[in-house]
């Protein structure tokens, strides 16, 4: 590898492709396809604008390279352009587990690492004689097409055959992770009216177990039309008495069929942060994440066979939903449950190499602490099968960047990427034909029409606009749950701009098609890398009799870090100030999960609303963040400007 260079139009140079990197790249093979068939491509940028302007050709591209097994037609594509409302492949039934459970019976494709119980390495053969068997055990409890199974599960064996089982029967799968309190999943997965829940009774983390038997109890009475509860024994060694057991469901083998269901069926539900009322039930379907993770784990994450992917995530995360995706290109999938400093620092990279993995994917905020820890696992542990590093969650600073190619690998591709659940994917990222630069995303996604627009709807190029979608993708959302009209999910994204995706973040775009993503631009916050609701703090908050008001903000660090979760509450005349304070962080800690927890308390007089009733969480931000208040929000639009007075005066004892 080449030593970094200043390029004149751009950031630091880390890395550039070489000929070993282009001759085993997936990508390259794909662009060798296509120029067998007439399409000639001089370099990624090219591809991509032919990806996103001929959408018919570049998607039934996608669905030949890569042989998607399915009944009927795909000679229509995109049937219907309209967004919202775009109508993929009309013709033709397909199922995700199918593609999911394709190839070689011997080979490795599950491995799975647990602070709870030793590791468990699994083959394709294993993985589809126990989907087999669950699904069998589902069908006897009464699940078919259409139904809901839910989870209440970590990032272990159970919760990946669970979600192939439920899918591979045409069911639709949805899941939280078990650090969520009973409040959030019912939240969640009472949206549902799920058919069956497959739980675990608590979980370990570090050297500290969870118990979560108690809290089961309440989430089933939470949940309406629950028949039936499955309980995966793992903080235990048996399931509490009278309960059906994950090895009951699973006790007799099972005929591997799938159903074959409609382009846009159902297949899974994702959940928003919450930021507007409760979690946004949003529903992917079959084709349109079948579809997109093949392009996106083969043509930017460049896995395929023979790859062992190891994304830090859990269930409640897309990530997990990406990292299981790796199946549909043949790729092992590496699982693992726990603290990711314990036994130390460095546990996750000690997972690398005992797994042999050959991606590694994390959020930001996880490299720039071990970073700032003094961290250099490439001198403890041999990295050295790593090809690609995945970055996510939140923007990467330069320094992180650095700090990779200096203390992981000199030769890895480090992809900086940012996407959503709204969408199961990346809009932007890397790809093997770009070059890595420090503090910069590489380039748009294939098929992703990504733009920057100003307030008036014009696109701009080198300053700060809104990221917008221009185009249709397979995998934006079929529908969202009890929104039958389809009027929250034109609301959640296609007001501001019609016919456009507008997605919440700030994003400049440069000349090459890189870009920086520097935060939301909505009141959703990003708790390192997860994003979590502001109306879901304050239903909870909110409920406390000495609790007049609250309003809570996460400040991002400009150096990759977690930031900061900044809680205002208004009190009642005469409230104890340290008990509420108190009462409130661990109300948010057992409703909710750690992550809710905030960092600051401060106490305000009032919480500042503007004149239709609107609490002004993305204006606060900004004065927090150091803009003073006259340039954020104007005075008339608030009904008691002087509250503004308060917001700054916090903003300079956060600033000191």
């Amino acid at each position: 590898m080449p030593e970094p260079t200043t390029n004149a139009d751009g950031g630091e140079v880390l890395w550039t492709p070489t000929a070993e990197h282009t001759g085993t790249s997936r990508l390259v093979a794909y662009l060798d396809w296509l120029k067998d068939r007439g399409h000639h491509f001089a370099d990624y940028q090219a591809l991509w604008e032919w990806s996103v302007r001929d959408l018919d050709g570049f998607w039934r591209s996608i669905w030949d390279y890569f042989d998607v097994q399915a009944d009927g037609d795909p000679t229509v594509v995109l049937a219907d352009r309209r967004m919202p409302g775009a109508t993929w492949f009309p013709d033709v039934a397909l199922n995700y587990a199918e593609h999911a459970l394709a190839g070689p019976a011997d080979e490795v494709v599950v491995l799975a690492f647990s602070q709870a119980r030793p590791r468990i390495d699994m083959t394709r053969a294993e993985l589809r004689e126990q989907v087999a068997a669950a699904a069998a055990g589902l069908r006897r409890l009464g699940v078919g097409r259409g139904d809901r199974v839910v989870g209440y599960l970590p990032n272990i064996p159970e919760a990946a055959v669970a979600m192939l089982a439920t899918t591979s029967i045409g069911a639709i799968w949805a899941c939280c992770a078990p650090e969520l309190g009973p409040r959030s999943v019912i939240e969640r997965l009472a949206q549902l009216e799920p058919t069956v829940l497959i739980a675990v009774d608590g979980y370990r983390y570090g050297t500290k177990a969870v118990d979560r038997t108690d809290d089961l109890g309440v989430i089933e009475a939470g949940i309406p039309g629950l028949r039936h509860t499955v309980v995966v024994p793992y903080l235990h060694a048996e399931a509490p008495e009278g309960r059906t057991t994950w090895q009951q469901l699973c006790a007799e083998p099972g005929e591997l069929t799938f159903e074959r269901v409609p382009f846009d069926c159902p297949l899974w539900v994702l959940f928003s942060s919450g930021t507007t009322g409760l979690p946004k039930a949003i529903t992917h379907s079959h084709g349109g994440i079948v579809l997109e993770q093949l392009k996106s784990s083969a043509l930017q994450s460049e896995l395929g066979p023979g790859d062992r992917s190891f994304i830090f995530c859990t269930t409640s995360w897309v990530m997990w939903n990406i990292l299981v995706s790796g199946l549909l290109v043949g790729s092992a999938i590496v699982l693992m449950d726990g603290d990711p400093h314990y036994p130390d620092r460095d546990e996750l990279w000690h997972i690398a190499e005992q797994s042999g993995a050959t991606a590694f994917g994390c959020g930001a905020a996880y490299l720039m602490a071990c970073r700032r820890a003094g961290q250099r696992p490439n001198e403890r542990y041999d990295l050295s099968r790593i090809r690609g590093l995945l970055s996510t969650g939140s923007p990467l600073p330069a320094a992180g960047f650095r700090w990779v190619y200096e203390a992981v690998s000199r030769t890895l591709y480090l992809n900086s990427g940012s996407g959503g659940t709204d969408v199961c994917t990346g809009f932007v990222g890397g790809a093997w034909l770009v070059p890595v630069r420090a503090g910069e995303i590489a380039c748009r996604n294939l098929g992703v029409h990504a733009r920057a627009l100003d307030e008036h709807g014009n696109e701009v190029v080198g300053v700060p606009g809104e990221l917008v979608i221009s185009a249709p993708m397979p995998s934006m959302p079929v529908f969202f749950w009890h929104d039958e009209d389809g009027s929250a999910y034109r609301a959640a994204y296609f007001e501001q701009y019609p016919g456009q995706w507008r997605h919440g973040d700030w994003a400049t775009f440069d000349e090459r098609g890189g870009c920086v993503i520097t935060g939301r631009s909505d009141g959703t916050l990003n708790r390192g890398g997860v994003r979590l609701g502001s109306s879901e703090f304050y239903r909870v908050i909110d409920a406390q009799a000495d609790v007049r008001d609250s309003l809570v903000v996460h400040l991002e660090d400009p150096d990759g870090g977690a930031g900061r979760l900044v809680l205002f509450l208004a009190l009642a005349d005469g409230a104890d100030v340290a008990a509420v304070t108190a009462d409130v962080r661990g109300l948010l800690r057992r409703e909710l999960s750690p992550r809710h927890v905030p960092d600051d308390v401060f106490v305000v007089p009032d919480v500042p609303y503007n004149l239709t009733g609107k609490k002004l969480e993305v204006p606060v931000k900004k004065i927090l963040l150091g803009a003073p208040a006259a340039t954020v929000v104007s005075a008339s639009s608030i009904r008691d400007p002087s509250l503004l007075d308060v917001f700054e005066r916090y903003a300079r004892q956060l600033a000191g």
